[in-house]
C-alpha cells in the first residue's frame, strides 16, 4: 500500500504564509513527478504546482511569484511554501504522487486525503 499524508493546512489571514507537507510512504520503488492540486468550493480541482524528480517546476499562473514548490527526494516528500496569500487561495489542497511500487509495476497517480486552506480577507 501507499499513502500520502498531507500536513500544514489551516486558517491564515490574507498576506500571511502557510507551509504544506506532503509525505508518501508505503511500497515505493520510484517516485516520479509530485505536486498539489486545489478545490475550491463550486469549483473544479485544479494545478497548482508540480515538481519532477529533477527537480523542474511548472506553477499556476495565479500563484507564480507567491508559492514555492521543493521536494526531499530521500524522504518522498513534497513542501508547498505558500506566500501572500489571498483569499481567493481558499480551498482544499490535496497531494499527488505518480510512482512505481515496484521494479515491474507501470506508474501509477496516488492522492492525499486533502488538507484545507483558509484565507481571511
Amino acid at each position: 500500500q501507499v499513502q500520502l499524508v498531507e500536513s500544514g493546512g489551516g486558517l491564515v489571514q490574507a498576506g500571511g504564509s502557510l507551509r504544506l507537507s506532503c509525505a508518501a510512504s508505503g511500497s515505493i520503488f520510484r517516485t516520479n513527478a509530485m505536486g498539489w492540486y486545489r478545490q475550491a468550493p463550486g469549483k473544479q480541482r485544479e494545478l497548482v504546482a508540480a515538481i519532477t524528480s529533477d527537480g523542474i517546476t511548472n506553477y499556476a499562473d495565479s500563484v507564480k511569484g507567491r508559492f514555492t514548490i521543493s521536494r526531499d527526494n530521500a524522504k518522498n516528500t513534497v513542501y508547498l511554501q505558500m506566500d501572500s496569500l489571498k483569499a481567493e487561495d481558499t480551498g482544499v489542497y490535496y497531494c499527488n504522487a505518480n510512482l512505481r511500487r515496484s521494479m515491474r509495476s507501470g506508474s501509477s497517480d496516488y492522492w492525499g486525503q486533502g488538507t484545507q486552506v483558509t484565507v481571511s480577507s
